[in-house]
């Protein structure tokens, strides 16, 4: 069991590197739907050299033909693409700091909410008192986490703010049923590569459509003049969205859909504070704070006690 705790920890550490190479990505395409459909692009082709070593019968006509198409095959790439398009309306009108604050709490509130009624097919799970203070102390884990400057709330000349904070709290609801229907579907096809498969390919398509709509140009320039020429690395952000993708619906069964979330997001954090210390990705220096200590481990409190109670 703790190889799985690692695993999720492991896999929500690449999703900022991921967020990063894209972001360079993002430089070169000149749109963020654009960078994002080509790393779901490229994590599609991996997935289907993948099944083709492994699955090999799941990629043939007559294999698709005797399967029950049901909305598990596509409702699971669409609420990763409505995820990934929520983040890019929320950064600008509610900040770093409050998109994911916001967000996180839909996923761990949601991820939770599928546990305890076994919603979409997941396993029920009893709510106690102590699951419940394990959920106060991640979001206030995510708080200290994630400092929020006091104008962004007590402001009065953004009069939208709370009508975008709940639209934020109704993306972050996303992620979590995306792992559920995922899993779901891998149960179904009796493969989590090939039901990952599908949840990329439905994104890629998705995306795709989307950047023609706002975008209308497939163009990538070979040269920016801050970054230099593009490199190879830029285009990898597809494999590590793969990896976790593919990680969290074999997850799923295992750890529930509130604990795959919350360990995914306690790794992203991990590495997100590395990444901040250091400097790394090309990022300005933000030195470890005892706020954030505090906040990494009133998170570790939270997820063992929603798992040992």
């Amino acid at each position: 069991m703790a190889f799985l705790y690692f695993l999720g920890i492991f896999v929500g550490m690449l999703i900022p590197i991921q967020t990063s190479v894209n972001s360079r990505l993002s430089q070169y395409t000149k749109s963020s739907f654009y960078a994002s459909t080509i790393s779901f692009g490229v994590g599609t082709v991996c997935l289907i050299i993948l099944n083709l070593i492994i699955n090999p019968q799941m990629l043939a006509p007559s294999f698709l033909t005797h399967q029950d198409i049901n909305y598990h095959w596509f409702i699971g790439g669409l609420l990763g693409v409505c995820f990934l398009t929520g983040n890019l309306l929320l950064l600008p009108r509610l900040g770093a700091a409050l998109t994911v604050v916001i967000t996180v709490a839909g996923q761990i509130i949601m991820g939770v909410t599928i546990d305890t009624l076994g919603l979409f097919g997941a396993n029920e799970q009893s709510f106690t008192l102590f699951k419940s203070v394990g959920i106060i102390l991640l979001l206030i884990g995510i708080l200290l986490m994630n400092q929020i400057p006091k104008d962004k709330l007590m402001g009065k000349s953004n009069s939208r703010l709370y009508i975008w904070l709940i639209v934020g709290f109704i993306f972050g609801c996303a992620p979590p049923i995306q792992t559920t229907i995922n899993s779901a579907l891998a149960k179904e096809v009796d493969s989590s590569f090939f039901a990952s498969l599908v949840s990329f390919t439905i994104g890629t398509i998705a995306l795709l459509i989307l950047t023609l709509i706002f975008h209308k140009s497939l163009k990538v320039h070979r040269s920016h003049e801050k970054l230099g020429q593009i490199k190879p690395v830029y285009f990898v952000g597809g494999v590590l969205g793969m990896a976790f993708v593919t990680s969290n619906i074999v997850l799923m069964p295992f750890l529930g859909a509130a604990l795959t979330t919350i360990v995914g997001m306690l790794g992203q954090m991990l590495m997100g504070v590395i990444i901040d210390h250091f400097g790394l990705l090309g990022t300005p220096k933000n030195k470890i704070t005892l706020r954030k200590c505090i906040g990494l481990v009133c998170i570790a409190i939270g997820i063992i006690l929603l798992r040992l109670f």
